[in-house]
């Protein structure tokens, strides 16, 4: 036994998924990965591709090419959407219940009275005539996630300065306690003021109305987050199921904060570089164990529609992917992966519901296939095999084929 690694390229889909023609019509078409290559055809990619990546994408292009000897896979969303909480919950083991899509101000009242009962200053800001959001302490605003599918998150922005983090955390509890949509995402960032967040505000579709985070800054500086989910029962889930047999757990970039551990081995952040840091220390001083690093800086590409930035990010990852593969023994498993899509060139800005790929390393190990998964839990009952510990609540393992 050694160290079972996953590595979430967020967003870095392969191809839209059979069912989006009925229910995801505006996501027909993406290939985030594929559409990235080809805007542009000399990114530098040789590790990923070498794992397996153009296998995965099912395409070649004049410079990116099959790789015979790769092990890799594909594997489907079981989650409703296209969501990175969901989506990194699935890989954990779990897939939780349907929860409520509605737009915020469908629950603003009920909001509203809450915060005001447990002593916020709460007021509104929008016209009448359209969504509104909620302004609490004069520091922090409570509206739609405009990132992700609509009417399925809701966010809590905050201004750092203003408002300390554990506060920032009990507000968002506190708004979690009486909403029931799949999450709620409760976060903020230093040297922003509440004018930052206001002047990003935006209304979609008639029926929505939030901050847009990137635009108002509260990811440039001191950014801290904490996504607060419905319906999720982490004894179910590999992080903790190896917690309990005493198995090391580190969970760094977006992971910490949304995959739940009793592990104090949590290094959270955005900037990819200082994550890769993270990861190969962990991977030098770990004889054994459970790592997870989601690189996000991808994901904020995508949304940003910005393929030089997504490519960018791509050959930073690819670059230490090396050093990572460096330092791997026969016993260690790599699996780097995506947890949905968000294509670039798609046409809007929002989380795409594509296919990702599996692309696996185990020195000395070539020309694997473990074919096409019906769900990412497949990951974690992998881990569970590989770690000879109970199975998590859905997955089948794959273990056998890497053998």
């Amino acid at each position: 036994m050694g160290k079972f690694i996953v590595i979430v390229l967020d967003s870095f889909g392969v191809g839209y998924m059979d069912d989006v023609a009925e229910v995801r019509p505006e996501d027909f078409g993406s290939n985030t990965a594929y559409h990235i290559i080809e805007r542009k055809p000399k990114i530098q990619l040789k590790n990923l591709v070498d794992l397996g990546l153009m296998n995965a994408i099912g395409k070649e292009t004049e410079h990116l090419e099959f790789s015979p000897k790769a092990n890799w896979g594909v594997s489907n969303l079981a989650h409703q959407g296209a969501d990175s909480f969901l989506g990194h919950q699935e890989i954990m083991g779990t897939t939780p219940p349907i929860p409520f899509n509605m737009p915020f101000n469908e629950v603003i009242i009920e909001v509203e009275k809450h915060l005001k009962e447990k002593g916020y200053a709460v007021r509104r800001v929008g016209k009448e005539s359209e969504p509104q959001i909620l302004v609490i302490n004069e520091c922090a605003t409570v509206g739609d996630n405009l990132e992700t599918d609509l009417g399925q998150v809701y966010n809590v922005s905050s201004c750092l300065d203003l408002m300390p983090f554990q506060d920032v955390k009990a507000l968002g509890r506190a708004v979690r306690e009486v909403v029931k949509v799949s999450r709620v995402i409760t976060f903020g960032g230093e040297n922003i003021v509440l004018n930052d967040l206001l002047n990003a505000r935006k209304v979609m579709e008639g029926k929505f109305s939030g901050v847009d985070a990137p635009e108002s800054g509260v990811y440039d500086q001191g950014y801290q987050v904490i996504h607060l989910g419905y319906g999720i029962d982490p004894e179910v889930q590999i992080p903790t199921i190896l917690d309990h047999h005493d198995i090391p757990v580190a969970l760094i970039g977006k992971a910490a904060d949304i995959i739940q551990t009793s592990s104090t081995r949590l290094y959270p952040g955005v900037d990819t570089q200082q994550l890769f840091n993270h990861l190969l220390k962990e991977v030098k001083d770990m004889d054994n164990g459970f790592i997870c690093l989601n690189i996000q800086e991808t994901d904020l590409a995508g949304h940003g529609e910005d393929v030089e930035k997504y490519a960018d990010r791509l050959e930073v990852s690819d670059e230490n992917l090396g050093h990572v593969i460096e330092l791997l023994n026969e016993e260690d498993i790599l699996i780097v992966m995506a947890d949905h899509g968000n294509d670039p060139t798609i046409g809007h800005s929002q989380h795409t519901r594509e296919k990702v790929p599996l692309l696996i390393y185990r020195k000395g190990l070539e020309g694997k296939e473990v074919g096409e998964r019906d769900t990412m839990a497949d990951i974690a009952a992998t881990a569970a095999e590989y770690f000879d510990v109970e199975t998590p609540q859905h997955g089948q393992s794959f273990l056998w084929k890497l053998k």
